[in-house]
């Protein structure tokens, strides 16, 4: 029997969409590599299923997964998470329309938008999301369709107020949607505080062991699930049935990892303020953090994600980047391995000359699950102290 909603969610990263074959009794379904199925007659569809494209029961387990994980009705996966992004932009926007996005978030999203989506005709407008005028003053006018959050965000680790924006959005005629990926839907559940779709990267901490590539839209309306369910079946984006299985995997040990994550991150970050060779250190775990209240009252705990801004500027920076050891230089996060990244050259280079642009002394870390002695360490060995 698949869990019940009622079970914590320890219980339904095991379980939801997870039950045992039945004619084997294997514990572990299978995955399903097949790109078509056998018919009952022409039109008479076994479990629904006609060709992979359409659905395959790997991905309806991952995706009945995602949903239980969200508090959602409606899980999609996806190739990658700007697949997902890309997917619900063209279900949700149409020329003229407006996008009213955060002034820190994913270089790749904004690249989506702007640089995609802003030939079709879509207006991206960027706002700072702690100033709530600011936001209420860019979303009004009736062409907002979309105000599109990400906390923490990426790399800057502001924490957006989730509730309050999304009235803000509402009263507007908006629909609100949050990138979770930072924070996972362990650590933060923005359905529940009022958002109506929750995107994420599934590559990162879902996944969790940096050997697959995914993303995921997770809602409750049924009619905007049908029009994102209809671009990813039209337009093919879909998560493959090992990309969807490996997910699946890396899920049922998301408790415990993002638990390690973030208690790791918060023993770093703290070792770190003070330190000669910094002159900020972006973690929402340090009471120091503008968002750290909001953050205490939104999530579970603050996440693997910690930004340090060096003091010598991008040559110190570059340095630091490529002297650690333990901290592998690499893109991407939410592995079980640390890692450490270069946004203005690396993932955030295609914003450079935008609002977004990320000062060029900022270092990310993505605090992994070792020996947080160890990291420690490598991390003293690497940054100059004086």
């Amino acid at each position: 029997m698949p869990p019940k909603k009622t079970e914590q969610f320890e219980t339904r990263a095991i379980h939801a969409g997870q039950d045992f074959d039945p004619t084997t009794g294997a514990i572990i379904p299978p995955v399903y590599f097949t790109s078509t199925f056998v018919q009952d007659g022409i039109g008479g569809f076994r479990g629904g299923y006609e060709y992979t494209r359409g659905g395959n029961p790997t991905r309806t387990s991952l995706e009945t997964l995602l949903a239980s994980l969200e508090g959602g009705k409606h899980g999609l996966s996806f190739a990658s998470g700007l697949a997902a992004e890309d997917a619900l932009l063209r279900a949700l926007l149409e020329p003229g329309d407006r996008i009213v996005l955060g002034n820190d978030a994913y270089g790749g999203t904004h690249r989506l938008i702007d640089r995609i989506h802003g030939k079709w005709g879509v207006e991206n407008v960027v706002v700072e999301m702690s100033d709530l005028a600011a936001v209420s003053k860019a979303v009004a006018g009736g062409t907002t369709k979309l105000l599109w959050l990400e906390t923490p965000s990426n790399p800057l680790m502001k924490i957006s107020d989730v509730a309050e924006l999304a009235e803000i959005g509402h009263a507007a005629g908006a629909l609100v949607v949050v990138d979770n990926t930072f924070a996972s839907p362990y650590l933060q559940q923005p359905l529940a505080l009022g958002a109506d779709l929750v995107v994420h990267s599934t590559t990162k901490y879902l996944g969790g062991h940096s050997d697959v590539l995914g993303g995921a839209v997770v809602l409750n309306d049924d009619a905007l699930e049908e029009k994102i369910r209809f671009l990813q079946f039209a337009s093919g984006g879909v998560s493959g049935p090992m990309d969807a299985w490996l997910t699946v995997r890396g899920i049922k040990t998301l408790a415990v990892r993002m638990d390690r994550h973030s208690s790791n991150a918060q023993t770093i970050a703290e070792h770190l303020v003070g330190h000669p060779a910094l002159d900020a250190v972006y973690y929402p775990g340090l009471p120091t953090h503008p968002g750290h209240e909001l953050a205490k009252r939104q999530m579970k705990s603050f996440g693997g994600m910690i930004s340090v801004g060096l003091k010598g500027g991008p040559k110190a920076a570059r340095k630091f980047a490529e002297s650690t050891k333990v901290f592998q230089l690499a893109e991407s996060l939410g592995g079980v391995e640390s890692l450490i990244g270069y946004p203005s050259e690396m993932t955030h280079a295609s914003v450079k000359g935008t609002p977004l642009e990320v000062p060029e002394n900022i270092i990310r870390l993505s605090v992994g699950i070792e020996s947080v002695d160890d990291l420690l360490a490598d991390i003293d060995r690497a940054l100059p102290r004086r």
